[in-house]
């Protein structure tokens, strides 16, 4: 279990995780010292005057070393972006569908609940503008931040590769600042990735160098860890991936209850969040799976691309057991789905998902 910086006293505590109660979520910002944590070692202690930062690679005409007053004194961007863990509602897959988990031998998978994920201000340098600096080519294919942290599968960093596309949007940043302050040593200080709208292990924190090349990048975390394997995912698609590597996430919606929830009888005002990987969300939808009538839930915060959004609706409880479920739409035209298939790794659960209710 990694020793965090943070008092951890009102998060619920998980192998490699941090987990937010998401019953907790009721503001549109998670506050810092409330957001979950996901890491693979102890958080690192960094000096920012003497951290340094460097974009090499054949992907780029010269290497470059910025220091964290370099990236201070560039052209800042705001981007207001949930994070999400790839493995968030991971446990509904057994809660839910029956689906045994950690089925991995070599891995023991983290259960989330709903809270491994949360929302904020993320603020700093476009990574495209640090890429230009160095001379980024035209055959550069992947883009990989490297973090000053330490796991089992590389000893010299954390990694992920991203395409150039993904690189070069102009909100994805090398983060300073999260909700207006420096980032919280925990969430990556002095300087983290953040790509909005893909799963959160591409937001390497703790950023010590970024390898620009030419090639594809095969690495742990995009052939072994963070892919799609199992029955229903054929290994030959991927090779030499064991599975489809994870990238973007998935549309969803919960309802910010515990679980199980126990209410008193009568009329309550009960709120969730709904997040899409890329677009505005356009409709959450919500109804007692004893009824298969449907009900339009208010959205009730901004409304923004990378951002989630707060959902309001009245519900006249009755004494006895229910299940709730919310369904939420997209202006891509996405909705919830109301079955996904099993993984092994327990990733991108997102279906519409029978909330436990005691009513007495």
């Amino acid at each position: 279990v990694p020793t965090y910086v943070k008092d951890s006293s009102n998060l619920i505590s998980l192998p490699s995780g941090l987990e937010t109660p998401f019953e907790a979520q009721s503001d549109y910002i998670t506050p810092n010292d409330q957001f979950f944590v996901c890491s693979a070692s102890d958080t690192p202690r960094i000096d920012a005057e003497t951290w340094t930062m460097t974009v090499a690679g054949d992907g780029v005409g010269r290497a470059i070393t910025l220091s964290y007053r370099d990236l201070m004194a560039m052209p800042h961007k705001t981007v207001p972006a949930y994070l999400e863990c790839a493995g968030n509602h991971r446990r509904l897959f057994e809660d839910v569908l029956g689906e045994p988990l950690n089925r991995r031998p070599s891995m023991t998978e983290v259960k989330w609940g709903l809270g491994g994920v949360g929302m904020a201000e993320w603020s700093g340098a476009r990574l495209r503008d640090v890429l230009r600096q160095a001379k980024i080519r035209d055959s550069a294919y992947h883009v990989c931040p490297v973090g000053l942290d330490v796991g089992l599968e590389d000893a010299d960093g954390i990694r992920v590769p991203m395409p150039v596309t993904k690189a070069m949007h102009p909100d994805t940043l090398i983060a300073l600042t999260m909700n207006g302050d420096p980032l919280p040593p925990d969430h990556g200080f002095p300087a983290r990735l953040i790509v909005p709208g893909w799963v959160g292990t591409y937001s390497i924190k703790w950023l010590g160098r970024i390898d620009v090349t030419t090639a594809h990048q095969w690495v742990y975390r995009n052939t072994e860890l963070y892919v799609l394997a199992g029955d229903d995912w054929p290994v030959d698609a991927s090779a030499p991936s064991k599975g489809a590597p994870i990238t973007e996430q998935t549309i969803k919606s919960s309802l910010a209850l515990p679980w199980p929830a126990e209410l008193s009888p009568g009329p309550h005002r009960l709120h969730g969040w709904a997040r899409s990987p890329d677009a505005e969300i356009v409709s959450v939808e919500w109804s007692v799976a004893s009824d298969e009538t449907w009900h339009e839930a208010e959205i009730c915060s901004p409304n923004h691309r990378w951002a989630w959004v707060r959902f309001e609706l009245e519900w006249e409880a009755t004494t006895g057991t229910h299940e709730l479920l919310t369904r939420a739409s997209d202006k891509a035209g996405r909705t919830q789905p109301d079955r996904v298939p099993f993984n092994d790794g327990g990733y991108l659960f997102n279906m519409v998902h029978p909330h436990p209710v005691h009513v007495r």
